[in-house]
């Protein structure tokens, strides 16, 4: 199995669950997730070349698109955007709401 695959299963399962949670319209602001989103590609992009630089994994080349940010396979940019899509909609899902404003 390709990276590649497996990432576009890691978006589409975010973005399911990000339009099954954005109905209950308590989701983040747009500016909020594009800020968290490119905090973690930014860390993403030093992380994983630090990491790949100083030989602690690498990635086969037959399973890469080839595409590369440094030493970074483009790949590795889908988890933090997944992680952005999926973890506030979960939080939004989720969460309960204060049961005190409802007496209100």
């Amino acid at each position: 199995m390709s990276y590649v695959l497996l990432c576009a299963g890691f978006i589409a399962l975010a973005a399911v669950v990000a339009l099954i949670s954005r109905r209950r319209n308590r989701m983040p602001s747009l500016a909020a997730l594009a800020v968290a989103t490119g905090s973690l590609l930014l860390l993403t992009a030093v992380f994983d070349n630090v990491m790949i630089a100083v030989g602690l994994f690498d990635y086969a080349d037959a399973h890469i698109s080839g595409i590369r940010v440094g030493a970074a396979p483009i790949e590795d940019f889908t988890y933090p955007l997944a992680a952005v899509i999926l973890l506030p909609a979960l939080w939004s899902r989720l969460r309960r709401d204060d049961p005190r404003k409802e007496r209100r």
